[in-house]
């Protein structure tokens, strides 16, 4: 069954000083990081809107669960967001040098997130992707990385990702592939916004 789209109740209220505090600083650092060190594919992504979201989507009735997956978490940011929530956050990031930044930050702000390094494409899955494409930056090394966690991909309740254009419609056919009834994917698009949609029905057979 299809994904089905739907829309966040909008919280008014404004943000933190200490989640503002928290986003200036990965700011600062994303930004001396990449004076110093670019990662081919790296783009930060607005992370007062994925606050916004992560903070209506938790005081919604929407996520079955409180199991977060940031697929290509690069500097690690959303999910440290989704930790400050009390979600039991967790990113997979192909780019070791993002890991150890991610982690980093993660450790500064003594938040309980997750990061391993490897590829969120779930093991047997390669074939999927290659036969829907060519891709800029998307790669299915390191499909270990479920393992590391302890997780399965129908374990997560939300999933967030920044796709590139040419990853969107793979990305959203893994999650409707491998995620549990019910869990969320959330993707940044931009000037775009989010897109939040649901995986609903039976699993289909592989």
């Amino acid at each position: 069954m299809p994904l089905l789209d739907f829309n966040l109740p909008a919280i008014t209220d404004p943000i933190p000083a200490d989640i503002s505090r928290f986003i200036a600083e990965a700011d600062r650092r994303i930004e001396k990081f990449q004076e110093e060190c670019r990662v081919p594919g790296f783009v930060a992504s607005d992370y007062t809107l994925a606050y916004r979201f992560l903070r209506d989507l938790s005081g919604s009735t929407l996520a079955r669960g409180r199991q977060f997956c940031e697929w290509g978490s690069g500097f690690g940011v959303v999910t440290c967001l989704a930790a400050m929530l009390e979600f039991d956050a967790c990113g997979i990031e192909i780019e070791g040098e993002l890991v150890e930044e991610a982690r980093q930050l993660a450790a500064d702000f003594d938040l309980p997130a997750e990061f391993v390094q490897g590829s969120f494409v779930p093991r047997g899955a390669e074939r999927r992707v290659y036969a829907a494409g060519n891709y800029s930056w998307f790669t299915t090394d390191g499909d270990h990385a479920y393992d590391d966690l302890g997780l399965e991909p129908g374990d997560l309740d939300v999933v967030f990702a920044y796709p590139w254009p040419d990853e969107e419609a793979v990305t959203a056919d893994l999650f409707e592939w491998y995620a549990g009834n019910g869990s969320v994917l959330a993707t940044y698009h931009g000037t775009d916004g989010i897109r939040f949609r649901r995986k609903a029905g039976k699993r289909r057979k592989k």
